[in-house]
């Protein structure tokens, strides 16, 4: 059986981003059997589309395609997008689909942060002198998600780096959705006894949510000259990153292949989101598939609101003030650009797990609230940073 490989993306407006992920994607064979065939498409925004990396597969004779999501961690995006993606798929065109597991909390993702936060450490160490670990505070930003598995994980891999490398202290932050978020977090930072401060981005590309880190960074910085901020570079193509996709694919092979998504909200109760048990899952991001990385207003210099960074100011203008957490008719869409839509959305499918998420499509649907989006620390904090 020719066996295809298909890595799957979430797509970025920012270029470098999306070439970033081409590079990984292009170095993943060599951790791979020479006799698999690799592609990848993104879920939105970039071009190729899943589709099209789907469609080079089958053309080429595979017959069975091993599919991963190129995230981190399982939320909206691995458990619903990608899987209504690749089940549709799978049925219009009779071919043997799996899907597997994130990167999630794993050692040798550890590793490659781990030598990420040292990298920024030596240098600053070279340029500065040396300050002891147990006198520097780690700060550790991901992405945030309306999905507490998800988030939970980020604080997992935050304190194993902390105890880890025997850093005096460390927070968590956010760069959107949940709380805290980067401004509110490094504000906190800011009045712990602390002189250094690394802040790490646990993201595996750049793109306009690093832009954002990187920018609250800076201006945190500038309020408290008297600490010394240290921008620790993200994950990209680090060779246990490389290790750690080949294995999510490779394992999909064996006798009894992981589960994805063990502490998923759609199959577990779990504390706040109880509701969620059985609800419908599907994509809801065919409205900008492929738009492309260069689209108009895909940059600040578009921007009515932001001066040298996204803030994500727009997804909170262009919504009721006040009622973030109680739109349940529909949903607010923030495509990253400064322009937010709202899409109405009912209920109507049939809910399933196996090795990946099962779906019956139809457009029609809607997704909870986030229960915290009004939350101080959350995005309602990025009022601060209106011009």
């Amino acid at each position: 059986m020719k066996t295809g490989v298909m890595i799957c993306g979430h797509g970025s407006r920012s270029q470098s981003a999306v070439d970033e992920f081409r590079v990984l994607a292009e170095k993943l064979p060599a951790y791979l059997p020479d006799d698999w065939m690799t592609d990848y498409g993104y879920l939105e925004f970039a071009n190729p589309v899943l589709r099209d990396g789907l469609d080079k597969l089958r053309e080429a004779g595979c017959e069975r395609i091993l599919a991963v999501p190129g995230m981190l961690f399982a939320a909206m995006h691995s458990k619903n997008d990608i899987p209504t993606v690749l089940n549709t798929y799978a049925k219009k065109h009779g071919i043997d689909v799996r899907y597997g597991r994130e990167l999630g909390v794993d050692p040798k993702m550890i590793a490659a942060a781990g030598a990420r936060i040292q990298e920024a450490l030596n240098k600053a160490n070279a340029e500065n002198g040396e300050v002891p670990l147990h006198e520097t505070c780690l700060v550790v930003i991901g992405r945030g998600a309306s999905d507490p598995d998800a988030n939970g994980n980020v604080s997992k891999v935050a304190r194993m780096l902390w105890e880890g490398l025997g850093f005096g202290w460390c927070e968590v932050g956010y760069s959107g959705v949940t709380f805290p978020l980067v401004e509110p977090c490094l504000q906190h930072v800011a009045r712990l006894p602390y002189k250094r401060v690394v802040v790490f981005p646990y993201f595996l590309f750049s793109g306009i949510l690093i832009d954002r880190i990187y920018g609250f960074t800076d201006q945190v910085a500038a309020e408290y000259p008297e600490i010394e901020f240290i921008k620790a570079p993200y994950l990209g193509d680090h060779p246990k990153v490389l290790e750690t996709f080949a294995e999510r694919i490779t394992e999909q092979v064996g006798e009894v292949p992981p589960p994805n998504c063990a502490m998923c909200k759609y199959r577990t109760q779990v504390l706040g989101f109880e509701a969620e048990v059985g609800a419908v899952q599907e994509s809801h991001h065919h409205h900008v598939e492929g738009q492309g990385a260069s689209a108009p207003g895909s940059n600040v210099a578009d921007c009515q609101l932001c001066d040298t960074f996204c803030t994500g100011l727009c997804r909170l203008e262009q919504k009721p003030h006040g009622h973030a957490s109680h739109v349940k008719q529909g949903e607010w869409h923030d495509h990253g650009d400064g322009q937010v839509h709202f899409h109405a959305h009912s209920h109507g499918h049939s809910h399933g797990h196996h090795n990946h998420h099962g779906h019956d499509h139809d457009h029609d649907h809607h997704h909870a609230p986030y229960p915290h989006a009004d939350h101080p620390h959350g995005p309602e904090s990025a009022r601060k940073s209106k011009k």
